[in-house]
């Protein structure tokens, strides 16, 4: 008798719809988080990732922090995401190196600066391949 499969655990929700998904690296481990991102916010998480490899093919992979990180190897973490209850947020860990700056950011934010992607929002991909372009060519962030 062929032996069945358990059921998959369904992924939880954190506090504003962000998947939890244990730390790991890889594609397998980020393609697990977009697949548990809710409603419309998963069209988007497919359209980042899609976009980051266009945009940096040998780009590295991982989940960090119940967040997609995005690298380059050697040079360490240039982008990822997160969803919280209303909006995906992209932060760019050197965002103030890019040009232009990315909207996001405070005054005790650092370098980081971010985009905030809202429902039935249209940002320029355009804008936002340059960015990561950008972003994958300088020293990324390194934990």
């Amino acid at each position: 008798m062929p032996k069945r499969k358990a059921p998959s655990k369904p992924v939880k929700l954190l506090t504003g719809g962000n998947p939890q998904i244990a730390k790991a690296d890889g594609d397998a481990p980020v393609r697990a988080y977009i697949a548990a991102m809710p409603d419309w916010k998963r069209a988007v998480g497919e359209r980042l990732d899609k976009l980051i490899v266009e945009a940096v093919p040998k780009v590295q992979k991982a989940v960090r922090w119940n967040s997609p990180f995005y690298g380059v190897e050697g040079q360490g973490w240039f982008v990822t995401f997160h969803v919280f209850t209303r909006y995906v947020k992209v932060s760019f860990f050197k965002g103030t190196s890019l040009d232009p700056i990315p909207p996001g950011g405070t005054p005790k934010s650092g370098e980081c600066r971010w985009l905030d992607i809202y429902e039935n929002d249209e940002f320029d991909e355009s804008q936002f391949l340059s960015w990561l372009k950008q972003a994958a060519d300088i020293p990324g962030w390194i934990p």
